[in-house]
């Protein structure tokens, strides 16, 4: 159902509670209003007849069948009041009507006698209102008894809830039908930026939402959801990006197997050359391969996928195994290793990822390292923002990182123009894969040009906290 239709009906509803609750409410008080009306009008007839009683002498006998005027009311046909004055024992002593039935008896009579009583009866099929109170007559303990009709209040109450049924619906309605017209009109912006935002299409990565000049709710909306479009016109531009880059990486190694495979197919090779081809194929095929791994780790990454296996490690160790790993090709190179290492800092860390990113760091760092230079490997402790870190380092001497690549270095596919060779450039996924560790860890990677040349990159990954000392009481 559309919203609109929901908070009509919803105001609808809300109306016909309301209406219905000041109904009953209005007659009710209505009613109690009205009695109370009557109640006056009692109280004062019953005053002015005990005063009658108690100032006039006894009557003489009245013959038979004159009782009806005895009373100090004249019964009058046309009228709705009663009234009746009757002895403690029952006996109707006046009376208003040609009635002996008496008013009130029993218990109710004996209560009367000593307080005023309210009660409501019935006389030949109407409803009165009556009032009992202690009187004397003829130096005697009476009771006079006044009473009126209710069927005014009857009939107004029952005026009152017909005019209330008769207005009550249109009423609702109209307040329905007022709730579907604000509904319509508020929400009118608001389909007007769905049906914008639903012609807005992947190709469309600069269109936006007009944002109205209103400060409400809808303005926000619109805003929030430009924000929305522009990160999502973000994501799909490195998406696009890094589709690019990774087939151009690919298309590389694999061109260059498809000729090796070519060449080693025609006829008359030797056998060296055939060994030397299937060589270099694989060596490709080790270069796609790690490529491809790079590229599942960093796609498990953007997605928030735990790639991580972390426990209490000695990351000494892993530097130390790292530089041992790495020091064949540094004495190839002509490239000296120092390693620098605090052994005694423990955190808690994956050791396979983190011994990936060193060698990352460390193949990036001999890349770039000049015959006879060194390469600094150091692990250290600092505090960072109030929180200790450990701090890895790995500095090289070479030329540095280019000024114009150095804020982007951590970017996927990004590399120096000297490092794009076959022979000596990578992939240009290195430094991403260690930014995207150092993050999972719940650190950072920082690089610099430090003074005195060279590159340096520092990985930082947070320290456990110490476990308190607590001192045993004597």
């Amino acid at each position: 159902m559309p919203l609109r239709w929901r908070l009509a009906l919803l105001f609808a509803l809300v109306a016909a509670v309301l209406i219905s609750g000041v109904a009953v409410l209005f007659r009710h008080q209505l009613t109690i209003g009205m009695n109370s009306s009557l109640d006056d009008g009692l109280r004062a007839r019953a005053d002015a007849q005990v005063t009658r009683l108690a100032s006039a002498t006894p009557p003489p006998p009245s013959p038979p069948g004159a009782h009806e005027e005895q009373g100090a009311e004249s019964h009058d046909s046309g009228s709705d009041d009663v009234a009746q004055v009757l002895a403690l024992t029952g006996q109707v002593l006046q009376s208003s009507g040609d009635s002996r039935q008496p008013l009130a008896s029993g218990a109710r009579l004996q209560d009367a006698a000593r307080e005023p009583e309210k009660f409501t009866t019935v006389i030949e099929g109407q409803q009165y209102r009556m009032l009992a109170v202690p009187a004397r007559a003829a130096g005697r303990p009476a009771v006079v008894v006044v009473g009126t009709s209710t069927q005014i209040v009857e009939a107004t109450a029952a005026r009152t809830g017909k005019i209330f049924l008769t207005a009550g619906p249109p009423a609702v309605a109209l307040v329905g039908f007022g709730a579907y017209l604000l509904a319509g009109a508020a929400l009118r912006p608001v389909e007007r930026l769905r049906r914008r935002l639903a012609d807005i299409s992947e190709h469309d990565l600069d269109a936006r939402l007009r944002v109205p000049s209103t400060r409400d709710e809808i303005a926000t909306l619109a805003r929030t959801m430009n924000a929305v479009l522009d990160r999502l016109a973000r994501a799909l531009a490195r998406e696009r990006g890094f589709v690019a880059d990774a087939g151009h990486e690919l298309r590389t190694p694999l061109t260059t197997l498809k000729a090796e495979l070519e060449l080693a197919r025609q006829p008359g090779r030797s056998r060296e050359a055939l060994a030397s081809a299937v060589a270099a194929a694989a060596e490709d095929t080790d270069r796609l391969i790690r490529l491809a791994e790079d590229l599942l780790l960093l796609a498990r990454a953007d997605e928030g996928h735990a790639f991580l296996r972390p426990r209490r490690i000695a990351p000494h160790e892993i530097l130390a195994a790292a530089v041992r790993s790495a020091s064949t090709r540094a004495a190839s190179h002509q490239v000296t290793l120092r390693l620098d290492s605090d052994e005694g800092l423990h955190l808690v860390a994956d050791p396979d990822r983190l011994r990936q990113a060193v060698d990352n760091l460390l193949n990036n760092a001999l890349r770039h390292s000049p015959p006879g230079g060194v390469i600094d490997v150091g692990l250290g402790h600092r505090g960072r923002s109030g929180r200790a870190v450990a701090v890895i380092e790995v500095r090289d001497h070479g030329p540095g990182f280019p000024p114009d690549l150095l804020p982007a270095v951590f970017e996927r596919f990004r590399r120096a123009d000297t490092a794009r060779s076959r022979a000596d450039g990578g992939t240009g996924l290195g430094l991403a894969i260690v930014r995207s560790i150092a993050h999972a860890h719940g650190g950072r990677v920082v690089a610099d040009n430090p003074p005195g040349g060279g590159a340096r990159v520092r990985l930082e990954l947070p320290l456990p906290p110490a476990p308190s000392r607590r001192r045993d009481a004597p």
